[in-house]
């Protein structure tokens, strides 16, 4: 059997009472736009914000991905859903970003507010949305942009502009006002394994908090960081 020394016992408890403490203090420090146990709900939050502030598409996020080369891309796309652990864009399957996520699984994105001066970091894992789920969301959108969806082989050369628009005819006759979604468009969900919410401070003393975790199961360790 293990016996602590008195002494080392008693700086054992002391360290562990600070550390406690300290990560108390820490999670108190977590109030106001920071507040919450759920960094999905605190997400959720801070977009409703922004929907009544920002001039267009509160939900863009700016998406990277990386290719075989270890090349990085960025672009920027709509986040059309937040779930309880993850979030959902949609895009062509043939395009890059979609090849370049097939290939490892993995993306990153990062959401910023410039009328809130506020910006949320995601990286994680991914995986497809290809069910009924894509199939709702397709529906949802504009006849036109369904359409789209068919004409365009995306991320692919184009001869001329009016090729394109001959190609949008050609559905529209093909499949009128209620086309299926294309098997070849769809969602891919992303599933965090780190997110960071940012908020401006003065002097740039910004506010930081990263929520991070090894794996989808564990539970999550949240800490403030330095500006």
């Amino acid at each position: 059997m293990f016996h602590f020394h008195q002494g080392k016992a008693q700086k054992i408890i002391r360290f562990i009472s600070f550390q406690g403490k300290r990560q108390e203090e820490n999670m108190v420090d977590k109030s106001d736009i920071f507040f919450g146990e759920d960094p999905f709900k605190i997400f959720k939050r801070w977009i409703e914000e922004a929907v009544n502030t920002e001039i267009n598409d509160p939900d863009a996020i700016a998406l990277s991905t990386v290719d075989s080369a270890g090349m990085p891309n960025v672009r920027m796309v709509l986040l059309r859903e937040i779930e309880d652990s993850s979030f959902v864009f949609y895009t062509n399957y043939g395009s890059v970003k979609s090849r370049e996520i097939s290939n490892n699984q993995l993306a990153a994105f990062v959401w910023h507010s410039k009328s809130l001066r506020r910006q949320i970091r995601v990286r994680g894992q991914v995986e497809k949305e290809n069910g009924k789920m894509a199939d709702l969301y397709y529906q949802s959108r504009s006849l036109k942009s369904r359409v789209g969806a068919w004409a365009s082989v995306q991320s692919q050369p184009l001869d001329s502009r009016s090729h394109l628009m001959e190609k949008v005819e050609y559905f529209e006759k093909k499949y009128g006002d209620q086309p299926d979604r294309p098997p070849f468009w769809g969602g891919w969900r992303i599933k965090p394994l780190e997110i960071e919410f940012w908020a401006d401070g003065e002097a740039r003393l910004h506010d930081r908090f990263r929520w991070s975790r090894a794996t989808l199961e564990d539970s999550w360790d949240v800490q403030r960081l330095n500006p």
